[in-house]
């Protein structure tokens, strides 16, 4: 579980990204955030697994205190938590199967990470997890040759053989075309389903979101505004979160 307890974050400039939210995301959901650029998404995203540290407030991850994490406690916290982003950051003049091996890295003694001497079991675990995403068939194939859909999936891959508890997602296919980003968003609920992986996923396109989150949370100017099911937002929730109502097509720019 996660809980934010009156959580608030003030960045040096002075700018409060996230006024004093309270939030509780149970384990197995799909919960997809909205809202304007700037208006949080992103703080609160990053602040679960202390990308951001909060200002004030409480954190809580499976009864742990995030703020409290530091140095090897935190590594380790890490550890239950993937991240996917919009730029996919994989290495790209390496095969895909190294990506996703990269996973495996913590688990290692140092100087198996450094010679690359993964073992059977974690080379068994990345393969598995490429083929639960549908691109088992490059594994050997170097990322930079793959299109960016398939690189979002190997990148997906990656956090899977991390074997994570929970998956967080920045704009996963805000860069991608809409019949791409639909494949990875479905690799997404498969992943959230199959393995009972809590995913968290800042959304740039509405009706992406509301397609396949079971929940959304909308954020306006650090301030939760909605959160409930995708089946109750309407024009005027939408108008809400964003200030004014939206077009169709504003809803797939978003």
């Amino acid at each position: 579980m996660i809980q934010f307890q009156n959580v608030v974050k003030t960045y040096p400039n002075g700018v409060k990204a996230l006024k004093g939210i309270n939030l509780e995301v149970q384990q197995g959901e799909f919960v997809a955030i909205i809202g304007l650029s700037g208006a949080g998404k992103s703080t609160l995203l990053r602040s679960i697994n202390q990308m951001h540290t909060i200002t004030e407030g409480k954190l809580l991850v499976n009864g742990v205190d995030v703020s409290t994490l530091k140095g090897k406690s935190l590594r380790r916290f890490r550890r239950d938590i993937g991240m996917v982003f919009q730029s996919f950051n994989l290495v790209k003049r390496t095969s895909v199967i190294k990506n996703v091996l990269a996973a495996r890295v913590a688990d290692m003694p140092l100087w198996m990470s450094l010679l690359g001497l993964y073992t059977k079991k974690d080379k068994i675990i990345a393969l598995e997890a490429l083929d639960q995403v549908g691109i088992l068939e490059k594994a050997y194939t170097r990322a930079d040759q793959l299109s960016g859909g398939q690189q979002q999936r190997v990148a997906l891959a990656r956090c899977v053989a991390q074997q994570p508890k929970i998956i967080l997602a920045d704009e996963p296919v805000a860069s991608l075309d809409p019949v791409t980003s639909n494949q990875v968003m479905n690799d997404f609920v498969k992943i959230n389903k199959e393995l009972n992986i809590t995913v968290i996923a800042n959304m740039h396109h509405v009706d992406i979101a509301l397609k396949f989150a079971n929940r959304v949370i909308g954020i306006k100017e650090g301030l939760i505004v909605f959160d409930g099911p995708s089946s109750k937002v309407n024009n005027q929730i939408l108008k809400e979160i964003y200030g004014r109502e939206l077009s169709d097509d504003e809803l797939m720019e978003h």
